[in-house]
Parts: C-alpha cells; structure tokens; sequence
C-alpha cells in the first residue's frame, strides 16, 4: 500500500482503514478519513438520467447564474423515459437532449441501456474514483472499488457548479462471505437474505464493505447487483475491492491499457485490521434461493417458504436482474423448455451491448425460443414508466430491486422478487419455483 505522496513512511505511520475510508480520504486530499467528521471532496465523475437530470438541475444552475465545472466529468443517461410512451415523456426526453447539447456535455447515452450498467461498460467507472449519481443506485460503482453513491437534485447542482461535495466519513459494516454459492443460488439471493436478515435500515446509512472467498469468485456483474442492493439495506454505499476480475472485465470492455496500469490495485484494500462498525459473517454455502413476498425486499424468505404461488407475469428487467450475466442464468434454466400456457415472459436486457452480446452467444434465442417477450433497453416496469406497468390484479415475479405497492404499476397488483434463475424457472411452471428443481 502507499500513501497520498507515495512515501513509505508516511503509509506506516497512518492508521488502519477501511476501504470506504481510503477512497473518502483520496478524494478530500487527507491521509486519513476519521469516520464522523465531515469533508469536503473533489468530484471525480457525476452522472444524471433523464428523470433526475437536466430536467430538474438546469434550473437550478440557470438561477446561480453557474455553469458545469467540467463537463466532461458529467455523464448524461436516459433510460426512464425511454422509450417515450406519452407527451409528457417526449417532452422530457427532448428537453434532456436539447439541453445536452447546449451545455456542450459530450458524455451522453441515449436510450442505450440503464444508466447503473452503461456507464461501467462505458469505463466511467474505475478503482479509487468518487462518484455521484442522481438516483438512488448509484452505489453500483463501489462493485469496481470506486466510491459512489446517490444524490439529489439540489446536491446535484452543487456538483455542477463546484465539482465538490460536503460527506461525513462513514463507518464501515463488513459482510464477510465465506463458503461458495452453490449452484442455483447467486447474488440476488445474497442480497435478499441482507434485506430480511439486516433490515432495510441495517445499512444505518454508512458504507457496507462486501468480502470473502464466495465474493471473491463472483463475476463484475454479479458484484454489480451486490453493489447496486447495498440501498435497499439503507446503506450510503457499498464496496468490493478491486482485483484481477476487475481489471479483466474493464479491459475486455474498453479502459487502455496505460489506465488499468495506473489504477495501483493494492491501495484499494480495507486493513484487516480497521475498527469497524459491524463485523457479519455469513456461510455462502448454506444459502437457498431467495424470494421477497409483496411489498418489501425485506419480506425475503427460502424459495420454499413462497414455492406454489400462482404468478402470471414473469419479469426479467432492471439493474439487479437483466444484465448479461443475469441473462445468461435464465437461459440455464430455460434452455429447451417453453413458458407455462398463460404466463407472459418479459425480458428488458439492461443495455444494447448486452443484448447484443446475448444475441451472439446464442443467450438471447434461448429466451425468445422458451416464449419470452423483448422489451426496450430501458428501465422500463422497475422505474414504474411507459407501457409495461403490471396492471390491476396482477401476480408478478420480478429480478427488480424493489416490490413497493404500485411502483411498478398499478397499487393492486402483487410482486414477489427474486433472481433471474427463479424468476425463469417460475415463467416455465406458472407458479414460484425453486430453480434447483430445474438446473438438477
């Protein structure tokens, strides 16, 4: 490990730390974050959507009289609105590109995937970076060892304007799994029992550190969904150390290679020895797949505990539940089988790049074969929008992050979550389904 200046005693003469602790203390220029105290820090990269962007922050910034500090440190996304399904939504897709384009915002992805999984693949996100995202997902980037998490539209401006924030140093809770997830289990289902077992709030709104061999040996993708679910936990952030898995898939999607040979790996590791918050340890191998009854992730259970439910809609979408790696375990489970008379397989794969990838690999066919409808790259039923709400009466399975009443749709319709496998085994039989039934 070395210090801010490289020296080696300057690194032997600093306390140990977590994870979180030495990304928040890069970014506010000190050699040492003290959890508690409050710091201001220079902002390595923002990123906004169509619903939390332009839209509600070019006001702001018009009033101030200010203009973006370095806009190409600002990543602009629309994936809510997207595709337009009324007026209103034309309006604000339209106004968002009309106002890219006038703010001279080069960093712009439009209708090209959710913002959480495009801006990754785009290699915007990298070990030892501060981030900001206006949404509340944001801390999918702490699955690349970067400090990310979500703010508002106030906030927001004041990035713009300053390219800093204030942050209290947060404490850290450590989630160590050890073991390995046995097969028909992954890390939706992980994420799941943290919500039942810690509670929505458990998080406390500090930074949760993910560790152990089980994640260790997940692919970035799966690490994405860990990262991604630390707010539904009530967590500021989460985060995973970098290493050989990390460099590998950013290389294979675009970072050269004079910047993975800067990002210096080692420095971005919590001290074993950190005082901590809270120190889980959890046995990987012991997990069952996972399903949240309506209306709370936090109603999650053994698939056992909800197998036999009658479900019409099966719902493969959102940034927990459709990216390549989640398609690719659907299609395990589906692979020569048909959906159940009645039921509606819906599939938003999270990004164009993944669905073309899905499309080469023969991954896609497997899922329209099975009987699946394709929808838009886009967020779709998760965010509540466009025509893919679940109406009235409905009784959905989701790979979602959420299952509030009425959020993704009508406040009579019923959601149970769960991970793209169970949701695929369920769409084949017509009721929740343990997905180790049909993988054995």
């Amino acid at each position: 490990m070395t210090s801010a200046s490289g020296g080696p005693a300057a690194a032997s003469s600093r306390p140990p730390a977590t994870l979180a602790q030495k990304l928040v203390a890069r970014a506010a220029g000190l050699d040492h974050a003290v959890p508690g105290t409050v710091v201001m820090c220079k902002v390595d990269l923002a990123m906004s959507h169509d619903s939390s962007g332009p839209r509600r922050v070019a006001p702001m910034l018009r009033e101030l009289g200010a203009r973006i500090w370095d806009p190409s440190k600002y990543v602009v996304v629309t994936d809510h609105y997207v595709p337009a399904a009324d007026p209103e939504a034309e309006q604000i897709v339209r106004f968002t590109r009309d106002w890219v384009r006038e703010a001279g915002i080069t960093n712009f992805i439009d209708g090209e995937g959710i913002c959480h999984v495009v801006l990754p693949e785009r290699g915007h996100v990298l070990p030892g970076r501060f981030i900001v995202g206006g949404d509340s997902h944001s801390p999918t980037g702490g699955a690349f060892g970067a400090y990310m998490f979500g703010i508002g539209a106030t906030e927001m401006a004041g990035v713009l304007a300053t390219g800093e924030i204030w942050l209290r140093v947060p404490q850290t809770i450590r989630l160590d799994w050890h073991g390995a997830l046995a097969a028909g289990v992954c890390a939706k289902d992980m994420m799941l029992f943290l919500c039942a077992t810690l509670g929505l709030a458990g998080g406390r709104y500090e930074a949760l550190e993910y560790t152990g061999a089980a994640v260790a040996a997940l692919p970035m993708q799966e690490r994405m969904t860990l990262a991604n679910m630390s707010t539904e936990i009530g967590a500021q952030t989460g985060v995973i150390a970098p290493d050989d898995t990390t460099l590998a898939w950013l290389a294979a999607n675009g970072v050269d290679a004079a910047t993975l040979a800067a990002l210096e790996l080692s420095r971005w590791r919590g001290d074993d020895d950190a005082p901590v918050l809270a120190h889980h340890r959890f046995d990987a191998g012991a997990l069952a797949p996972q399903v949240a009854a309506p209306h709370s992730p936090a109603n999650s259970a053994p698939v056992t505990d909800s197998a036999g439910e009658s479900i019409d809609i099966a719902y493969l979408g959102a940034c927990t539940g459709a990216k390549l790696e989640d398609l690719r375990m659907a299609a395990r489970v589906l692979r020569g089988r048909k959906i159940a008379p009645g039921m509606s397989l819906r599939v938003a794969p999270a990004s164009a790049r993944d669905q073309q990838q899905a499309a080469r690999e023969g991954t896609l066919a497997t899922l329209l074969d099975a009987g699946a409808e394709l929808l838009p790259n886009a967020c779709n039923a998760c965010a509540g929008y466009g025509a893919t709400r679940f109406p009235a009466g409905s009784r959905a399975i989701a790979s979602t992050a959420r299952n509030f009443a009425g959020r993704m749709g009508d406040a009579g319709s019923a959601v149970w979550l769960a991970s793209p496998m169970t949701v695929a085994a369920t769409a084949v039989t017509g009721r929740i389904t343990d997905p180790r039934d049909l993988l054995a």
